[in-house]
Formats: structure tokens, sequence, C-alpha cells
């Protein structure tokens, strides 16, 4: 790589070593506007790139980072190319919602077609694979959701103590990008009830897609888990399903994102969260309850042991076993009021949290996946639009891309080179020699070439698979 400054394309004296394949990518990304300084302490790193592209061309296309007059052109590639990605994965999506749509749950479309039991499945299957491939181009990370590390944890911080019962789940998918802290406040006891800020782990972006099993699949697994008769198994089934919203249906298949989830309440998101009493509220409802109704079997006892009082006045016998049924009755309700207040805690935390349900969260990791493939392309085309590269800089670029990231907007990027690469590759913007040179189109060319391409997208449309299910007659319509 020749070590290139910032007004140059491919200038200097050629240098050699990785410090100066690095210092050459660094200078190919130059830029006027000058970096920023992190103040805080450096964060982790991250999947995704999080800045905006319109942040990376404004950087990237500065006066000086570029031979005079090719800034322009630049941006009007940049431009170009952001609107070219986005039609690549509307194509793709528009193939997700059509697999998706049998399962929406939301979906108010009239049902035209029918689907024998092999094609559902084979749709069920391709929907949760698509999902995965628009989850990866915008840079989620999966979560096993079967890690009792990650998601059965008793460290809550809305103070909760929540159950799942994973098993009931045909497909689960937990994903999250973003992993950061925020501030919040507490009472501390030990400090007089004073009011302290502590830091909350939380996950930016999280997203769940669940279906249930079949009920006889369940069944059958219950059966031979628990070693119990089918109609034994049928009603602990029916039992636990019975915590579930009815909306909740078998056939269908649901999708959550959620935002700043704590780390340590991923399993509020599920739909059959099941609140149990944490250990101080056991102890609290134990000491109280226990005690009232020590008391009032105190006092009962008294009045039974005064001699022929019950005989002589049965009224106050009466009286003092009401007063007993009266404490335990107010006990229990205690016991309820506390878990209806676990249920509100939840619910007004998970209501604050929600961003979008089902294809609505397709819709926006598809315009997601996009937007970070332009942020990655664009960065890497920077560099070797400027350098004479071979495949084998590439991780020298990738550490000079990163290294840009946290100078420019202090922040740390695990940077997706190969990937870009690749579909710059397929694009026909950046060629390949056989000895590993990278050629690149310069802004002009490059932003012709995807005119040209633009021009015959339409003409290039594959026609398309014969689609599964069979449509069906009016009179067939289920109702919606």
């Amino acid at each position: 790589m020749a070590a290139a400054n910032p007004g140059t394309v491919g200038a200097g004296s050629v240098q050699h070593g990785p410090a100066a394949k690095s210092k050459a990518a660094s200078d190919a990304l130059a830029h006027t506007q000058g970096g920023a300084t992190p103040q805080q302490p450096v964060p982790a790193y991250e999947r995704f790139i999080p800045v905006t592209t319109l942040a990376l061309v404004d950087r990237l296309t500065g006066a000086d980072a570029w031979p005079e007059g090719h800034h322009q052109q630049a941006r009007r590639f940049f431009r170009y190319l952001d609107f070219w990605r986005r039609q690549q994965h509307s194509r793709k999506l528009m193939s997700l919602l059509r697999a998706y749509e049998p399962f929406d749950p939301d979906s108010d479309l009239l049902i035209t077609r029918q689907y024998t039991p092999d094609e559902k499945k084979r749709l069920q299957k391709r929907t949760v694979s698509d999902v995965k491939r628009v989850l990866e181009r915008a840079n989620y990370v999966a979560i096993d959701p079967k890690s009792v590390e990650l998601i059965l944890t008793k460290d809550s911080h809305y103070g909760l103590d929540l159950q799942v019962d994973l098993g009931v789940f045909e497909e689960c998918l937990l994903y999250y990008r973003g992993k950061s802290t925020k501030r919040d406040k507490r009472t501390n006891y030990r400090k007089f009830l004073r009011k302290e800020e502590f830091d909350v782990p939380i996950y930016r972006r999280l997203l769940l897609l669940f279906k249930l099993k079949p009920f006889d699949v369940r069944v059958r697994e219950i059966m031979a888990e628990k070693n119990l008769s089918e109609k034994e198994a049928a009603k602990v089934v029916a039992r636990l399903r019975g915590s579930l919203p009815v909306e909740v249906k078998e056939d269908n298949i649901y999708i959550k994102l959620f935002k700043n989830i704590p780390r340590n309440d991923l399993e509020m998101v599920f739909p059959n969260t099941r609140v149990r009493f944490r250990l101080l509220d056991k102890i609290k409802l134990g000491v109280t309850g226990g005690g009232a109704v020590g008391m009032g079997l105190f006092g009962t006892a008294g009045k039974l042991a005064a001699g022929g009082l019950t005989v002589a006045n049965p009224i106050a016998l009466m009286g003092a076993l009401a007063g007993l049924g009266g404490i335990a009755f107010r006990q229990g309700v205690n016991f309820f009021n506390q878990k209806q207040r676990y249920m509100v805690v939840m619910a007004q935390n998970l209501y604050f949290h929600a961003m979008a349900d089902n294809r609505g969260v397709l819709i926006k990791l598809g315009e997601r996946g996009a937007e970070e493939d332009v942020k990655e392309e664009i960065l890497l085309y920077s560099v070797l639009a400027k350098e004479k590269c071979k495949r084998s800089d590439l991780d020298h670029i990738d550490a000079a891309i990163e290294s840009y990231l946290m100078k420019t907007f202090a922040i740390r990027v695990d940077f997706d080179l190969p990937d870009a690469l690749e579909r710059l590759l397929a694009d026909g913007i950046v060629t390949e020699d056989a000895d590993g040179t990278l050629l690149t189109l310069q802004p002009a060319e490059a932003a012709q070439l995807l005119d040209r391409k633009w021009d015959r997208f339409l003409d290039d449309l594959p026609d398309g698979t014969k689609p599964e299910g069979l449509e069906i007659d009016a009179e067939d319509f289920p109702h919606l």
C-alpha cells in the first residue's frame, strides 16, 4: 500500500510493513472536521456502527480528503450507493414478508390461500431462517435462550423474581444489539433511606421471536418428562397455557422488539413469564401475616378459655371467630395485592420498553440492515479508492477503520470488513486481480455503474418461484 495524504489518491512513497500499511489506510480516511476526544471511559466493542450514515458521509467527503473536485463526486456516489443498497434489501424483505404472512397475528388481510402442513412447515423454517439473516445484516448478536446464566437470573433490576418455561416454544430467537448502561436511582436502606444513583447494564435493542409448540406435541413431551398419562399431561399443559394471553395462538409466529432492557430482566419479555415472590417479600408477608394470625389465635383462645362464655354468649364466640377469619382474609388479600403490584411493575416497564411488533419489526430490521451495510461499504471504499491494496492488507485496513471510528466518534467497533468487501465485489465497484490486488472504481465511475444497474434493475428481476399454497374460492374464506 502506498502512503497517501488526505488530498491524494495513491500518491506518496511506497512504505512497507504493518505499521506503514495501517498508517496509509488511516491517511486515506483523513478528513477536515477533526476527531472527537472521548471524555468518558472507553466503551466495549460493538458489532454495529452507532452513528448515522449522514454523519459518516459528511466526514468522509471533506474537501481535503479527496483530490480537487472528487469530494463532490464521492458524496454523489455515496448517495447512489445508499439508495441502491436499500433497494437490494427491500427486495429480500418483500420475500420475507410474503413467507411470514400466514403466521402474522396482526394481519388485517383476507385469507385467500390454504397451505398443506408440509408447505406451512417449509414457510415457517424459511421465515425463521430469513429473520436470522436480517438480524445478522443489522449486526445483532444471538443470545442462547437456554443459557441459564443469562436468562433465568434472580438479580432483578425492577425487584421482580421471574420464571420462564422455555420448553413451550417450538421456535425461539433472542438477539440483542448494543450493550450499554443507564443511570438509575434506588433507595438505600443502609443509608437511612437515602436515594443513590447506580449503573444498570442494559441491551439497547432486544428482539424476541417465538412460536408455541402444538398442544399435542407438548402433551407428549410432558408425558415423557413426568411419566404422566395423556389425560394428566393434557391438564398440565392446559393449566400452563392458561397463563398466556388468550390472543397467543400456536399457529402464529410472534416477533417483539424492545429497547433499553436491563440485562437482569430478560425474562420479562417472554409471554409466559411467571412472577414469584422474592425472599424479602416472603419474609415480610410471613412476619406480618404470621404475627397478625398469631395474635388473633391468642385472643380467640383467651375468649374460649373464659369458662362458659361460649355457651352463655354464642354471639361473642361467633364474633371472635369472625375476627380471626377477617385477619386471615386480610393477609390473603395482602398476598394477592403484592403479586398484583409485581404484575403492574412488569407491565408498566414493558410498555415503555416496547418498540415494534411482528411485521413492523421486520420492516424496521430491514431498514437497519441496509443502513449498516451502507456504512460499512462507504468506510471501506474510502480506503480502497485512494490506496493500492491487496487482499492480504485487509487486516491492516480493518484496524485503521476501527481506529478512525474511535478517533472521530469515540466508539469502539468490531468492523465487518469481509462482508462489505464481498458486496462491493459483487456489484463490480471493486474487482480483484489474480495476485489479490483490489482495483476500485473512482467515485464518478462508480456512480455511473450504479446508475446503469438501476436502469436495468426491473429488467433483471427474477420471475420468482411458484408460491406455496392454493388459492381458494370466496365461499371458503375464513372469517376475519
